[in-house]
């Protein structure tokens, strides 16, 4: 098991690792809206390790329409959050070294302290934000990673990419996120966060699985 994250958290939110807790859609972090949705990817081992490749070189990102630029990699402490129980009680803190790795086409894996810029467009969700990976999970049935906001940006909140080999052999993608609206335009009308969480979702879920386009996400959540 590897699990690793960055020690100083120039986040803008206290909640640092909280996508990880069980009970996130039920008690998300005070002032913060939860949402989750997941989609069956296929099944098999391999299928699982392609995916993983994909989501930790940024596949996802990449392949849902956003640019991700001037990244920077920590390379001293890592820290990561709060490790909790499965009845989403908070346990003692995570701590790991830093490593570099590639993937076969030679990109970066993603590590957690890595900084990070997302442009784009996403079915009308515009992204123009700098963040923080927070922490980074790799398991052998299970592989994630999640960043926060950092600075200047529409919403304050952390999201998470989840991949799970389950033990009927299927392979199944989850993105979680809680999130708050900065701008006086989403603080005001509330919707309009919703409706962008949910495209990016959409987008996200469908650049690992093909058969997104005819088939909806297998489960999906908000909080209201």
């Amino acid at each position: 098991m590897r699990r690793s994250n960055f020690v100083d958290l120039p986040v803008n939110y206290a909640a640092v690792g909280a996508t990880q807790a069980a009970d996130l859609m039920q008690y998300p972090p005070e002032g913060f809206v939860p949402s989750e949705s997941s989609i069956r990817l296929g099944s098999g081992e391999q299928r699982f390790h392609t995916a993983a490749a994909q989501l930790l070189t940024w596949g996802v990102q990449h392949a849902s329409g956003i640019t991700v630029s001037d990244i920077h990699v920590d390379e001293g402490a890592q820290y990561g959050g709060i490790r909790y129980a499965e009845d989403g009680s908070a346990l003692e803190p995570i701590h790991a070294a830093s490593e570099k790795r590639f993937g076969s086409d030679g990109s970066p894996y993603i590590a957690a302290g890595t900084t990070a810029h997302l442009r784009g467009s996403v079915d009308g969700a515009h992204v123009d934000a700098r963040i923080r990976v927070v922490y980074v999970v790799e398991e052998p049935t299970r592989v994630a990673f999640a960043y926060g906001t950092v600075d200047a940006h529409p919403v304050s909140g952390e999201e998470s990419f989840q991949l799970e080999h389950r033990d009927d052999d299927s392979v199944w993608f989850t993105v979680r996120a809680f999130t708050r609206p900065l701008t006086l335009t989403y603080r005001l009308l509330p919707v309009l966060d919703r409706r962008r969480r949910k495209r990016l979702t959409q987008a996200y879920l469908r650049s690992l699985s093909p058969a997104f386009p005819s088939a909806p996400p297998a489960s999906a959540a908000q909080g209201s």
